[in-house]
This record gives structure tokens, C-alpha cells and sequence, in this order.
């Protein structure tokens, strides 16, 4: 996967009233673009986390991602014992969403061969797709 790095929110304690709960990461921009951005929940009673990745046409990923936490705190309201993690990523796509556009790119560094570290990162064993 290529394209430029996620923009990042991090933070298990949630926002202090009246502060930004991230810095800026990207200048707004006259015309809107796309971006995926990846949210994480937790689902207490079923013991899982989910990752989210919802589509948002804004001018910067910070606004991006401003409004997918607006829509991850909807989601959270709509289900039982569901948390916001605090994490949003998001990516700025290249151009208009079609078939088999990447929605979201995310690259970590690793000397782990490629069996290992799917097994580490993504195929622990206890995933659920649903």
C-alpha cells in the first residue's frame, strides 16, 4: 500500500472540555477531498473491539476525522456497552471513491516476515467479521 500517512488521534481519557484533543495535521484545503477514516470501539459485553472505516468528503483530515467522531459518538449512543477507543486514522484518498478504491492505507515498520506479523497484527485468532 502507498500514499501519504494517516492522521492520528490518540487518547484513552477522552477530550478536556474546551481543548483540542489532537494537533493540527494537515492544512485546510479551497475543495473538498475524500478520506477514510478508521475508528476503534469497544464492545464491553461481547469482549471485542471493532475497527470502523466510514468515508467523509471534507477541506482537511482533521475535519475528516472531527466528523467521523461526531458519527463515532452516534454509534456509541445506538448500541449497548459500546465505547469510542479514542483512535482515529485517516487517509486522503486519491481522488473520487469507485470500484476498488483504497480507502485507507495504513503502513507500519516491521522486521517480522510476513507470516509473523499477520499473525501477530491481524490473525491472532480471534477476530469476528459479522
Amino acid at each position: 500500500m502507498s500514499g501519504p500517512s494517516p492522521s492520528v488521534r490518540r487518547g484513552c481519557a477522552g477530550p478536556t472540555p474546551g481543548e483540542p484533543t489532537h494537533e493540527l495535521t494537515d492544512e485546510p484545503t479551497d475543495e473538498p477531498s475524500w478520506y477514510g477514516v478508521r475508528c476503534v470501539f469497544r464492545h464491553g459485553p461481547l469482549g471485542v473491539y471493532e475497527e470502523r472505516i466510514t468515508l467523509w468528503t471534507a477541506r482537511s483530515a482533521d475535519e475528516a476525522i472531527e466528523r467521523a467522531e461526531a458519527e463515532a459518538a452516534e454509534y456509541c449512543e445506538d448500541l449497548d456497552g459500546v465505547e469510542y477507543a479514542r483512535l482515529a486514522q485517516a487517509f486522503t484518498l486519491f481522488g473520487t471513491p469507485g470500484d476498488g478504491a483504497e480507502v485507507f492505507s495504513l503502513m507500519r515498520g516491521s522486521t517480522l516476515p510476513p507470516a509473523e506479523y499477520v499473525d501477530r497484527y491481524f490473525a491472532t485468532g480471534e477476530e469476528r467479521t459479522v
